[in-house]
């Protein structure tokens, strides 16, 4: 029998019985949002703990007792589990924040396994920080007993600020990359970032953030207009394409002045709250792009309001193709101060992406390897550098472009970029791509899952990101991201579409898969032709397939000839890539034997 032990602070932990309470009051409780799977998991591995059974908690034990896998469950290829571990550790933290705060015993789930940990509330520390912490002693195999306490890590005080209030948000985004294997910022280094590394300010577009106005004699409606002002600051700084300029700071002694401000309100009745947000070109007061965004507080927290509208607010302004940069991009307006020239090549750059026009692509990769010369020090164009390399890699049929190698070029300048900023997520989006099309796809989804951790609100970092998840096998998470990039990205759709094409295939779902194809750009590029033509074949619609295959011979013949490679450059596993090409077989096209093909991983 477990003896009891005391918390650093003297007092006991908890009991088998307190703990039974505590998860009886947490299962109950409207504030602990978790699926009925989720609850089965939490419940779960509770009692297995509580009776002595820790050691049992593997993934392939919870897989088959809460998920009904069978015997085959291999862990590795289904993160399901971790997947769910995740959203409860989230869960866990999100009522403990709401509901749970004044409670006397606090449930946890160390990261690295899924022992879960029972502490009593007092004590140093913090118990949203005690999910992501270091495992305490293991639990004893023989605790049965009701009296005994349970040894574990002593908990938090119930001293929580803003700052870490946010935590649940930020661990959402860590939380979708939790099955890889290695430290999710293991490709970000720790030192410090040189001076010389960040370019001038000048040659970037400038928004200023005026503070949320509130209503008069309302001191909480000014309460949620400080802190929704606080939040768009933070979210909008992660762009690194723009310059965010806070309220009050350095306006007087700033000569050029931003050309952006964005405005906004709070009106609050009751539990309702309203919150307003516009875009305003400084130069002539033209509304650029206006958003309400509503919410009950009785149903939702007023910090998870905060931060979802300033998300919202972010994407729609900041992101490649959102309100701020389109003038830019379609030419019709220039920044008002800065290097021109260097600017406009980013601006371009996204300009050229949209439609991917290859009469446009060499002259952006020229720009920006001048803006590289000119501006050396400034992470993101190296990274548009690369990118734009890259895609005579991966379009290569459509731009028919001829750098010499142009995989080396895009790896070089990726890798470049990443050294200069580390928390660049445009710099690490490019090393993410660079890295999948050379074939080190574990360093390709390290880099995507700190890209996105740094900024979920880039869409363009999101879709990527689910692209390479999807082709390398994690076809459920990677394919969600996409489906979100499309929900929310003003950019080249038809790239998305036919991504969501392929996850639809790949499901075996042909008629979702045919028309989520036919919605996109089928000019926008060759591989995209050659997913329909695959589902097509798939479904046995034969005289359409034919249509498909002979616009392919005509406008991309070398595309059919190396199909083998092709295919095993972008699906990463052998299963996935057989799978693809028995469609392109029942299609009419032949295939070549794996022995025949040169390359091949």
């Amino acid at each position: 029998m477990q003896s009891s032990r005391a918390s650093r602070d003297g007092a006991a932990n908890p009991t088998v019985k307190e703990v039974r309470d505590q998860i009886e009051r947490i299962l109950s409780s409207g504030e602990f949002h978790a699926p009925d799977r989720g609850r089965r998991f939490l419940e779960f591995i509770v009692e297995e703990t509580l009776s002595g059974r820790a050691d049992y908690l593997k993934a392939y034990t919870i897989a088959q007792e809460v998920f009904a896998r069978d015997t085959s469950f291999d862990a590795q290829n289904d993160p399901v589990v971790r997947i769910e571990a995740g959203r409860i550790r989230r869960a866990l933290e999100r009522y403990y924040l709401v509901a749970g705060s004044a409670d006397n015993v606090v449930i946890t789930i160390p990261k690295g396994g899924y022992v879960p940990s029972f502490d009593y509330a007092e004590g140093p520390g913090d118990p949203a920080l005690q999910a992501t912490s270091d495992p305490g002693p293991p639990l004893s195999p023989g605790l049965t007993a009701e009296p005994a306490p349970i040894a574990v890590r002593p908990a938090a005080p119930r001293q929580l600020s803003r700052f870490w209030y946010a935590i649940p948000t930020s661990l959402v985004i860590v939380g979708i990359a939790s099955f890889l294997h290695t430290p999710l910022f293991s490709v970000i280094t720790t030192s410090p970032l040189p001076a010389s590394a960040v370019s001038s300010d000048t040659e970037l577009p400038r928004i200023i953030v005026e503070r949320f106005q509130s209503v008069p004699g309302k001191n909480a409606s000014a309460d949620i207009a400080q802190g929704l002002t606080d939040e768009v600051v933070g979210q909008l700084t992660k762009f690194k394409e723009i310059l965010v300029i806070a309220p009050g700071v350095g306006q007087e002694s700033d000569t050029r002045g931003p050309q952006f401000a964005l405005q906004g309100g709070v009106r609050l009745e009751d539990d309702i709250v309203r919150l307003i947000a516009r875009l305003v070109r400084k130069a002539d007061g033209a509304v650029l792009w206006a958003n309400n965004y509503d919410a009950d507080l009785r149903d939702r927290n007023l910090l998870e309001v905060e931060a979802d509208v300033a998300q919202s607010i972010a994407t729609a302004v900041a992101q490649p193709y959102g309100v701020i940069f389109q003038p830019y991009a379609r030419g019709g307006a220039k920044p008002d101060s800065g290097d021109w020239e260097a600017n406009a090549c980013a601006l371009s750059y996204y300009a050229y992406r949209a439609e991917l026009d290859p009469r446009k692509h060499a002259a952006v990769r020229d720009c920006l390897e001048r803006a590289t010369k000119r501006l050396p020090t400034y992470s993101t164009y190296w990274a548009l550098l690369s990118l734009t390399y890259l895609d005579e890699v991966r379009f290569q049929y459509k731009l028919r472009a001829e750098s010499p190698r142009p995989l080396a070029l895009a790896v070089d300048a990726a890798k470049r970029a990443v050294d200069l900023d580390p928390q660049n997520a445009r710099g690490l989006q490019a090393l993410m791509l660079a890295n999948f099309f050379s074939n080190d796809v574990n360093a390709a989804l390290r880099a995507g899952a700190a890209a996105y951790a740094i900024n979920p609100n880039d869409t363009e970092v999101a879709g990527e990101y689910g692209f390479r998840l999807a082709m390398s096998g994690h076809w459920e998470t990677g394919c969600e991201l996409i489906s979100s990039a499309i929900s929310r990205n003003p950019g080249p759709r038809g790239y998305y579409e036919v991504g969501m094409a392929l996850c639809a295939y790949m499901r075996g779902e042909n008629q979702a898969a045919e028309l989520w194809a036919r919605m996109a750009d089928l000019k926008y590029n060759p591989m995209h032709h050659l997913v329909l033509l695959a589902v097509l074949g798939a479904s046995g619609k034969l005289d359409e397939a034919h249509r498909e295959q002979d616009w392919l011979r005509t406008n991309a013949p070398l595309l059919l000839e190396n199909i083998r490679e092709e295919v095993a450059l972008r699906l990463h596993r052998p299963q996935d890539q057989e799978h693809f090409l028995d469609g392109l077989k029942a299609s009419g096209v032949a295939i070549p034997p794996v022995d025949g093909m040169i390359g091949s991983r």
